[in-house]
């Protein structure tokens, strides 16, 4: 039988992953399995957790410099590098400055959440190309995004079944593009490790009855 407070954490964890993935989960009544499926969910969160834990202690100096953000967000762990550390304005070369960061994240992918996906994403400001000979924001963030990519699987060894790669151009600011600020935090990249569930629910919503009362979960 299960306690009260490993019930509650069991919960929590189906309501965490559920959000993270945005699939809607409900249980059938007594059914061992789903309580299986249950905690199963709940390790996938405590792993989620402890990646986070591991990169704040990998990247404190990086964090403390604003260089590199990291949030707990619907889509999974969000890591966002900001784009003027990892490349020169107009460029999609990694800068070799940049590449510690990289490897620091690399080593969580492979030793901590081995068997995540791992999805990212480059985004622009709003300035218009000019000079560097991209077509539009678009080209510019898809062939950054490309570029780590590129780095993580052909340098570092990241599984390419892992991994993938899209560029949002402009148009996915996180802050006014009106100010240097903004426009510097808008350029960037995030390398988002996603749930594990996602693999096999994708969008699919999941449906079954509620869990009854304690009794039933023996």
């Amino acid at each position: 039988m299960l306690n009260k407070s490993k019930l509650l954490k069991l919960f929590i964890a189906v309501f965490t992953i559920g959000a993270l993935s945005g699939c809607t989960f409900v249980i059938q009544k007594g059914r061992r399995s789903d309580i299986q499926k249950i905690e199963e969910l709940s390790r996938q969160l405590d792993d989620l957790n402890r990646a986070k834990r591991i990169l704040e202690d990998n990247l404190r100096q990086e964090i403390s410099d604003k260089q590199v953000k990291l949030q707990m967000m619907e889509r999974g762990l969000v890591i966002t590098v900001v784009g003027d550390v990892l490349f020169d304005s107009g460029k999609a070369k990694v800068r070799e400055e940049a590449m510690s960061i990289l490897d620091k994240i690399y080593s969580v992918l492979r030793n901590n959440v081995p068997k995540n996906d791992v999805g990212i994403e480059g985004h622009t400001d709003n300035e218009p190309i000019k000079l560097s000979g991209w077509k539009s924001n678009w080209e510019l963030s898809t062939a950054r995004a490309l570029s780590v990519l590129h780095y993580m699987v052909g340098e570092k060894g990241l599984s390419p079944e892992r991994v993938s790669a899209i560029g949002y151009g402009e148009y996915r600011p996180v802050a006014s593009n009106d100010s240097k600020e903004g426009r510097r935090l808008n350029r960037r990249v995030e390398i988002v490790i996603l749930p594990e569930l996602t693999k096999s629910t994708g969008s699919k919503a999941q449906k079954a009855e509620l869990l009854e009362p304690e009794e039933n979960l023996k």
